[in-house]
């Protein structure tokens, strides 16, 4: 017979968001429990060990703005270090190898100009989409009828500068160009600040890391909820009725077994393309499931390699990297704050995980080490360790950053992004207004969601 546990509030996923939401509606009185169908809370952060060190195969950089993942860091006692870009950066460019210093590139001056001025034309853009209700802009369905790659390819003149804009929004979306709304693009740029700052490392969303690795504030959280937490237990059915939310958990081994949760609402704090293997009855309004299918995920591998020593820094370089070719598209310096631990991050994106994936694990270490001897030179040919993780291979992520819309999808659908069924509520960094598809949106979504609970709990 299934056991049965009764809540106010059953919360699906223990990533930042649904434990935030979490702290959230116990501060506020509630009962709260959280399922997870990992091993481990942090959903798409991730702190592995390696080489004597840890490093952060998931999401790992904050920056200025992000108040609520930075505060809390502070709460938490998760100290900061800022991420090292001292030196010179590196450029592959169609094969050629340049060095540079500063947000852009030494491209033709004709070409730098075009690229300069069409990041400034997109920021003024993105600042006119309201960040709480971007279907509402003024031009929304227009923008929201092509494909950033579109956009591109009719206002950017030279080959130089939309190849170098590609790359940046290659890197920032894990994505093709031609699966991004252009309105899509402009609020998630605004609700980062600006493409700026989502580019840029000094002073922008790369600015500080984490000592000990970002899945810390995940783990913290959950230490707070002892019993409240149930790890292996992916949920597989909900229904709600007029009362309350049933939802039942996958039996199988080391699960917890067919067990039956029963509350008066549930949060749902799951990329939503994790959703489409939920049985949820009555069945989800149209705009929703079209939603869930529709949103994909990015595609990136992240991996990081170890060095007995740091020597890009020796040779005046910064570690970081950008390149059009495969199958690296950016490349950061990743030792740790006292240099204890020496090692450089690698992002594939897009296309390029495929391929990559394809060659294996010794075929995959051996073309990004490769990749790296043509950036960094011969020494980077010998590592003393090598680490990746493929979230698009993750069976409960199913792809990185986070959720991107194509064209068509915000304007006829985006409301139900956010918009509570029923009983359920909706949290994950991809339902967040500002900061989407990081830390710090992660964490407004999820008190955003414990918020609407806790109105609905105080009037009933």
């Amino acid at each position: 017979m299934a056991r049965i546990s009764e809540r106010d509030v059953v919360i699906v996923g223990a990533g930042l968001s649904g434990l935030c939401a979490a702290r959230r509606l116990r501060e506020a009185g509630a009962s709260v429990v959280v399922v997870e169908a990992r091993d481990r809370v942090g959903g798409r952060t991730l702190t592995a060990p390696v080489g004597g060190g840890v490093v952060d195969l998931g999401a790992q950089w904050l920056g200025p703005g992000q108040e609520r993942a930075l505060g809390l860091a502070e709460e938490l006692g998760v100290e900061l270090f800022r991420q090292h870009i001292e030196g010179r950066k590196l450029l592959e460019f169609d094969g050629e190898l340049r060095t540079y210093r500063g947000l852009l590139p030494r491209i033709p001056m004709l070409a730098l100009a075009d690229l300069g001025g069409s990041i400034q034309r997109l920021e003024r853009m993105a600042r006119k989409i309201p960040l709480e209700d971007p279907m509402s802009a003024e031009r929304a369905a227009e923008f929201d009828a092509i494909s950033v790659a579109e956009w591109i390819a009719r206002n950017v003149r030279t080959e130089a500068a939309r190849t170098m804009l590609k790359i940046a929004i290659h890197a920032i979306f894990a994505t093709e160009l031609e699966s991004i709304s252009l309105l899509f693009f402009l609020h998630y740029t605004h609700a980062g600040g600006s493409f700026t700052r989502l580019a840029e490392v000094r002073e922008g969303a790369q600015t500080f890391r984490l000592k000990g690795g970002a899945q810390q504030l995940s783990e913290r959280l959950a230490q707070r909820l002892g019993e409240d937490l149930k790890l292996r237990s992916p949920i597989v059915a909900i229904e709600q009725g007029s009362e309350g939310v049933e939802l039942r958990v996958a039996g199988g081994e080391g699960a917890e077994g067919g067990e039956v949760l029963r509350c008066r609402y549930s949060i749902l704090a799951l990329p939503p393309i994790l959703m489409r293997r939920i049985a949820i009855a009555p069945e989800l309004p149209r705009e929703r499931r079209l939603l869930n299918d529709e949103m994909q995920m990015g595609s990136v591998i992240k991996s990081v390699i170890v060095y007995d020593r740091p020597f890009w820094r020796e040779q005046g370089f910064s570690g970081e990297a950008v390149s059009n070719g495969a199958p690296l598209r950016m490349v950061f310096d990743d030792c740790e704050h006292d240099a204890s631990l020496a090692a450089l991050v690698a992002f594939t994106v897009g296309e390029d995980v495929g391929r990559l994936r394809g060659r294996g694990a010794r075929g995959r270490r051996a073309a990004v080490i490769e990749h790296l001897v043509q950036l960094f030179g011969p020494e980077a040919g010998e590592p003393v360790d090598f680490i990746d993780h493929d979230w698009s291979d993750d069976v409960w992520s199913l792809g990185g950053y986070a959720g991107v819309m194509p064209p068509r999808l915000l304007t006829g659908v985006g409301e139900a992004l956010w918009a509570p069924v029923g009983r359920l509520h909706f949290a994950g960094t991809e339902t967040a207004t500002r900061w989407r598809g990081y830390l710090d949106g992660a964490i407004e979504a999820g008190e955003r969601a414990a918020a609407e609970i806790i109105a609905r709990l105080g009037e009933a």
